[in-house]
């Protein structure tokens, strides 16, 4: 057996670091932590010293007896989790769980994995740093205890499900804010005038006025002024410029960049870049430094002055700007700066491009620019145009790379033809076009981050996985705002006559921006108005600062979170005993018919109009809300339009076709078959014949593509992209195969794989009985009997159950579904 075990976080990880040591050492992986707060209890210890119960979970159990076995036999034990907090508290939960001695167990630490960064670490071991590892502790302590208490006075002021969390939360917060700005927001008009002018060369530029006329009618007194005017050119500076390159990549900045750049969600940024750390070919994905090493420098300098030659190489140390940096290492760069580009999958070969290029421009020579401000003056008004040109001199790092850029303003510098003072200008045209004042932009992914980073909310390790759970639990959406046509005024001067039109164009189109769901808004409110103070920016920075405190060994973690709680706890006691139920209720108008009012409100499935008042004697009216219609904005008109389903349209085929309303959007209904309507599509306006077209279409999607064991298989795109339909099994068709063109022998193969994956899933089958223990997501398991499926603990070894153990499992938890039912039946 080998006398050392190293200990890492990944197989891949481990499969990179195994070339680079010898015969003497065997690399394991503890896929991630091992240990972890239960997930069915708080787990946390609030009546004494907030002791966490950390528990090995069930799909964990398999990997830690192994490791254990190993660490047996091995003379050392290398613990080489990663560098920040979280791997600290890895390596201490496997040295806890795998019952490690100190004499024989040593912490390792890389920030790349290279042979040598391997080797050195080998050479340079330390103990673990239970100041780290404590600031670990903190951090899930204190989120654990806010999520835990906080869910469940959301389940009961708001609607059953919902969580909330001390980073996720203020998140919300952000983007609900945003949102209410954009709502309350109020266009201004006014006219903005370029013109075209023609130097004595024949070259054609544009200027502008600085200023914008109020009302037209002083933007059409301004070009009457123009007629007849004679342009020149009254002053003509030129100045020397430079620019800058950004500093190399940190988490925050490679995710605003990737954003940008390669239009990569935030957490596939950080999957594609775990990637390429565990493959050797960048640094640790996750740190606040924009230092580079020397050697690093060095290797960078080398290149720049191969490739570009010596005038583009600057070498240069930039300082982090991010109060509290907790990673005091590097920046994200490439192992190997003389490799331009690696040979790997799309993604990550395009994210090691954008990583290689930053880290090299950041050691290149500024860019040298020449300035050109230009302004016009005529003889029949005072007023002046403008033009600014730029013009690049020298290219210096923009050779490489230029960071991109969120904002969305339309003026950039151009190029401009040759000019002197006082030179005669021929004028083409001048436009007066009417213009808006725009709203407050919503957050991007990357302007997110970029914003919880400026106000220091959480950390490079939390910024993908909050942005994923506000999604994940539908507080914000992807926005998918099409935008809407707006009429405007351009009026026109040219050859000494002026002319007025009307045009149009497409405003607030908002695709991929974060927009916030009705459930998003009331639960942000609820928060905002019962527990300020958790949702205070203020505050969810201050604790960060604490648990840097804390990792820095300058206080106590025990007492922060003793300090939190004991207000904490109180707040939400009295929040749950005293505050009002949030419906997010509108009062929308009454209707004409019964005289009830009717509401816009947050109902058990969702966002829904009502008329009448649970209190009535009759039976309240619903109906839920359909594609892009909100709480907030819903009219009294387009809420009673909703009654107006379901509506017959009329027969087809001697079956009558309905156009209605469901839980999950409109649809139209024939016979036995449900054909759901596009979320652009209003139902109130589908025909008899648009119903018989998209019956028509769904008919033709859903005929058989080929038979196979004399049953028919069908195709089709659901939410999770396209599958083909077989024997009641849906089965995934991935990117390996021609989705439009299968073959029969792709069917074939297709339906085998996923029987044997049926076969694999199933751990007992008692068919006589009719009981089924199954493997399910995320290491559980269910037990399935007829239409009972019981979801087990992760506790329960399903693999050692008994037929009786699984029977008395039915037997205790099948009455009270059965009791669940027959009271929901009771209150109907």
């Amino acid at each position: 057996m080998s006398k050392n075990l190293v200990i890492v976080e990944s197989p891949a990880k481990a499969k990179t670091i195994e070339k680079f040591l010898g015969k003497d050492y065997v690399v394991e992986s503890s896929f991630g932590h091992i240990a972890d707060l239960p997930s069915k209890e708080l787990g946390v210890n609030v009546d004494g010293d907030f002791k966490p119960n950390y528990t090995v979970s069930t799909d964990k159990k398999a990997v830690v007896k192994k490791l254990k076995s190993l660490a047996k036999k091995a003379d050392t034990v290398w613990l080489a989790s990663d560098e920040d907090r979280e791997g600290e508290a890895i390596a201490w939960h496997l040295f806890e769980q795998l019952k490690l001695k100190d004499e024989s167990t040593k912490r390792i630490v890389f920030h790349e994995i290279t042979k040598k960064a391997i080797l050195k670490a080998i050479e340079n071991p330390r103990s673990i740093n239970y100041n780290l590892v404590n600031a670990q502790q903190a951090r899930r302590v204190l989120d654990r205890l806010v999520g835990y208490e906080l869910s469940p006075v959301l389940w009961k002021k708001v609607k059953g499900g919902l969580s909330a969390g001390r980073v996720q939360s203020v998140a919300v917060r952000l983007i609900v804010e945003r949102e209410r700005e954009i709502e309350n927001f109020v266009p201004e008009a006014s006219y903005r005038v370029v013109g075209e002018f023609i130097n004595k060369n024949g070259k054609k530029f544009k200027a502008k006025l600085p200023k914008n006329f109020k009302t037209r009618e002083k933007a059409e007194s301004f070009l009457e002024s123009c007629k007849g005017a004679s342009f020149s050119i009254d002053e003509l500076s030129t100045k020397p410029a430079k620019k800058s390159p950004a500093a190399p990549f940190t988490t925050s900045t490679l995710q605003q960049e990737a954003s940008r750049k390669l239009y990569f969600p935030v957490a596939k940024t950080m999957v594609v870049a775990q990637r390429l750390y565990e493959a050797g070919l960048i640094t640790y994905m996750r740190t606040d430094s924009v230092n580079l090493s020397d050697d690093a420098k060095n290797a960078a300098r080398e290149e720049i002055v191969s490739s570009y030659g010596e005038s583009f190489s600057s070498p240069r140390d930039f300082t982090t700007k991010s109060k509290g940096a907790q990673e005091a290492h590097e920046a994200i760069r490439p192992t190997n700066m003389s490799t331009k580009s690696v040979q790997v999958e799309s993604d990550q070969a395009r994210l090691y491009e954008l990583i290689w290029k930053r880290t090299l421009a950041s050691q290149m020579s500024d860019a040298q620019l020449e300035r050109t401000n230009v302004r016009i003056a005529n003889d029949n008004n005072q007023e002046i145009f403008t033009a600014n040109g730029e013009v690049i001199t020298f290219e210096g790092f923009l050779k490489v790379y230029l960071e991109g850029d969120d904002s969305e303003e339309e003026d950039q510098a151009g190029m401009l033809p040759k000019l002197t003072v006082n030179e005669v200008l021929e004028n083409s045209y001048i436009n007066a076009t009417e213009r808006y004042t725009k709203a407050p932009y919503r957050y991007t992914e990357a302007s997110l981050v970029r914003k919880l980073e400026e106000l220091g909310i959480g950390r490079p390790s939390t910024y993908a996985p909050t942005i994923s759970t506000i999604q994940r639990r539908e507080y914000v959406i992807k926005g998918t705002v099409e935008g809407k046509d707006r009429k405007y005024t351009e009026i026109s001067l040219s050859n000494e006559e002026i002319s007025v039109r009307t045009l149009t164009e497409k405003v607030g189109a908002d695709k991929g921006k974060m927009v916030p769901t009705d459930i998003g808004k009331i639960v942000n409110d609820f928060l905002v108005e019962n527990f300020s103070s958790i949702m205070e920016f203020g505050f969810t920075a201050d604790v960060e600062k604490e648990f840097d405190e804390i990792a820095d060994g300058k206080e106590n973690w025990t007492q922060m979170i003793k300090d939190f709680y004991s207000t904490f706890h109180d707040s939400v006691e009295h929040v749950s005993e005293n505050a009002d139920r949030a419906k997010g209720e509108r009062l929308l108008g009454v209707d004409p018919e019964s005289g009830k009012n009717v509401y816009a409100r947050l109902g058990r499935f969702g966002a829904m109009v009502q008329i009448g008042e649970a209190t009535d004697e009759e039976k309240p009216k619903f109906a839920s809300l359909q594609g892009e219609q909100t709480l907030g904005t819903i009219t009294f008109e387009e809420a009673m339009d909703l009654f107006r389903l379901p509506k017959t349209l009329g027969q087809y085929e001697g079956e009558e076709v309905v156009v209605a309303n469901g839980r999950f959007g409109p649809y139209v209904r024939f016979g036995k078959s449900f054909v759901s309507l596009a979320k652009d599509e209003n139902p109130m306006s589908v025909s008899l014949d648009r119903a018989i077209e998209l019956i028509e279409e769904k008919r033709h999607a859903d005929a058989p593509i080929a038979e196979y064991e004399n049953l028919p298989v069908q195709k089709g795109v659901g939410r999770f992209g396209p599958f083909i339909k077989w024997n009641g099994m849906f089965i995934n068709v991935n990117r390996k195969y021609d989705f439009d063109n299968l073959s029969y022998s792709d069917i074939v193969e297709l339906i085998e794989a996923k029987k044997q994956k049926e076969i694999e899933k199933v751990v007992h089958n008692w068919e006589e009985e009719g009981i089924r223990v199954e493997k399910a997501r995320w290491g559980r398991h269910n037990v399935l009997k007829g239409k009972i499926k019981i979801e087990l603990p992760k506790t329960v070894d399903a693999q050692a159950l008994t037929l009786d153990e699984v029977k008395d499992i039915i037997e205790k938890q099948a009455p009270k579904k059965t009791v669940r039912k027959k009271r929901t039946a009771k209150k109907k």
